[in-house]
């Protein structure tokens, strides 16, 4: 599972959404957020379901892929539609069986946040599936450029943002490797008592916590010989150029927005 999470990992492509500018692809994401929102009804929901799995098919991305990667995002997803079903006592009995009871608003409840959180998963993935850390650390950069003009950090805030998410699938991949060599000396992570699986992660922990800190210690040494003294006066080699494929993916969002209150219970 650890070696085919896709947090953080980019896949190069030729696709439409491949070709957008970073900063209209990181602009439509926290819009789309926004949007989501509006979404009240099964009607909407739907609507907003559909057009995700356009922008997955726009993308290129394997659905097969995207979803064998958020494994672990599914689990938190049945754990939250559960809580609704059981914990929310509006409307309508539905099931009633000893102390369980299902109620109407909570099944509701429960597939309207999933459905949520499911695309909101999806498209942010998406965001990192086609756009390499350069790209987004420039993006974000000129985004909050404004924000320096108050003295904000902007370009070691991008930086910062950019390596954590190079980061998350280098340290899922050596979290495989340590969890492998501890299972090949004897240590059993996935079985046994809650305590005792407790116990059996902490000699993963360790080794995942200096391997970390190495790793941050090498890149901190890198960049200090190849000079790097923050943003003040440094120029970049690949310029960014907003398109009309740009403005129209944002116009695109202003009309689902519009289709979403129109369809609003």
């Amino acid at each position: 599972m650890m070696e085919k999470m896709i947090f953080g990992r980019f896949i190069p492509g030729n696709s439409l959404i491949h070709r957008m500018d970073p900063r209209a692809k990181i602009s439509f994401v926290f819009v789309f957020i926004a949007i989501v929102f509006i979404a009240n009804s099964a009607v909407t929901y739907g609507i907003l379901l559909g057009f995700t799995l356009l922008v997955v098919f726009l993308s290129k991305i394997r659905l097969y892929f995207l979803i064998n990667g958020l494994k672990p995002v599914f689990i938190l997803l049945i754990f939250t539609f559960l809580l609704h079903i059981f914990f929310t006592r509006e409307g309508d009995i539905l099931l009633n069986i000893g102390f369980i009871k299902i109620y109407e608003e909570g099944l509701r409840q429960g597939i309207f946040i999933s459905v949520r959180f499911l695309v909101l998963v999806f498209i942010t993935s998406i965001l990192t599936l086609t756009t390499s850390p350069i790209s987004i650390t420039d993006g974000i950069e000129v985004l909050l450029g404004p924000f320096k003009k108050v003295k904000l950090p902007v370009h070691e805030l991008a930086l910062m943002m950019s390596i954590s998410l190079r980061f998350i699938p280098t340290l899922m991949d050596e979290t495989g490797k340590i969890m492998k060599a501890q299972m090949a000396r004897g240590s059993d992570i996935g079985s046994g008592p809650f305590k005792e699986r407790i116990k059996a992660v902490v000699p993963l922990l360790i080794p995942l916590f200096v391997s970390a800190f190495k790793r941050a210690e090498d890149l901190a040494t890198a960049m200090e010989v190849r000079g790097y003294r923050g943003g003040e006066g440094r120029t970049r080699y690949r310029q960014l150029n907003w398109r009309l494929l740009d403005s129209l993916s944002l116009l695109v969002l202003v009309g689902l927005a519009g289709i979403l209150v129109y369809f609003r219970v």
